[in-house]
């Protein structure tokens, strides 16, 4: 069986999806929808999609249409995904799910009251490196993680008001579009809540465009980040542990060879490959599967709600400067 997909816009990330979509086993996309008709069939052509809608709510009243890929920009995040949940369509949404945790409560309590399946578009939880990593620190090999750090930065050039990144009416800034990333990890590779937060940022025009944090666990635990628009693309993970170190190579958008390293006393000890995995075929699948099997989907929306406690810790410290609990 196969779940029928719309995209709800025609973003530039669709660039990167579209491929995958045509590669998932369980996925049929169908449809496309923009404001502009025109638009949608240009896109709808180029990508060999059957239907071209030219609202989104054309798109929602599909009835051939199972579930819905959301690209807009963050703040329009919430309002579509509950329009489309209105009509009965699960929900894939670009990440973060909104730009606040109280938005994302609200959010996933309305998907399930109306039965339908609702998760974030992080890729990295979906690739089989990521699953290798959790078998590692859950074997305790290294010991017990002890210290993480991660970033994800790229130049954005030019920091123009222009760009939706950087709109505060859009809810902009490198912390939401980035920085999310290594947050999400921290949590993930401690398998814990950080309880308070340090940060420190640049602005323009209303928004962060770079961001250096601290996390600090309830156990004494430390985790540091950074993430921004300003500086050359990195986006590693490094988790230390009490016997050894795990360094992870373009953690969030891995090639098709991935890896990570095991470190003991200073020196590599050990190299893990993964071969010819992509983690948005395999975003796409896991979802599908999960539609199809009325099973939870995996990360659930509860997992971006407690990321998003953190980022909004981590926004009002930086606008603060202070540290602040995160609640």
């Amino acid at each position: 069986m196969q779940i029928r997909w719309g995209i709800l816009g025609v973003a530039k990330i669709n660039e990167r999806l579209l491929p995958a979509f045509a590669k998932a086993a369980n996925a049929d996309l169908r449809a496309i929808a923009s404001r502009s008709l025109d638009k949608a069939k240009a896109a709808a052509a180029a990508a060999h999609i059957p239907v071209a809608h030219g609202s989104y709510e054309a798109l929602l009243d599909d009835p051939t249409i199972d579930a819905i890929y959301i690209p807009l920009p963050n703040s329009l995040h919430a309002e579509w995904t509950r329009n489309a949940a209105e009509h009965g369509k699960h929900v894939l949404c670009e990440k973060p799910l909104t730009p606040s945790a109280a938005e994302a409560v609200e959010l996933a309590a309305f998907c399930r009251s109306k039965d339908v399946q609702l998760m974030d578009g992080f890729m990295w939880p979906h690739h089989p490196r990521t699953a290798r990593l959790r078998q590692f620190l859950d074997a305790g090999n290294l010991g017990n993680v002890q210290r993480v750090a991660a970033a994800f930065t790229f130049p954005l050039l030019p920091l123009s008001s222009d760009n939706i990144r950087l709109q505060p009416g859009l809810a902009g800034g490198s912390l939401l579009d980035v920085g999310c990333y290594p947050i999400y990890g921290i949590r993930w590779a401690f398998g814990d809540e950080p309880v308070r937060v340090y940060a420190t940022a640049k602005y323009l025009h209303g928004v962060d465009v770079e961001m250096n944090g601290l996390l600090w666990f309830a156990d004494g635990r430390v985790a540091a980040f950074d993430c921004g628009f300003t500086v050359p693309m990195r986006g590693w993970m490094e988790i230390t542990c009490s016997e050894g170190v795990i360094r992870v190579p373009e953690m969030w958008l891995p090639p098709p060879q991935a890896t990570f390293e095991i470190h003991r006393d200073g020196k590599p000890v050990e190299a893990v490959t993964m071969h010819e995995a992509d983690q948005i075929v395999h975003m796409i699948e896991d979802f599908g599967n999960a539609v199809l099997q009325k099973q939870p989907v995996q990360p659930p929306a509860e997992e971006a709600v407690r990321t998003l406690r953190v980022l909004d810790a981590l926004a009002r410290s930086a606008r603060e400067q202070r540290v602040v609990a995160v609640e």
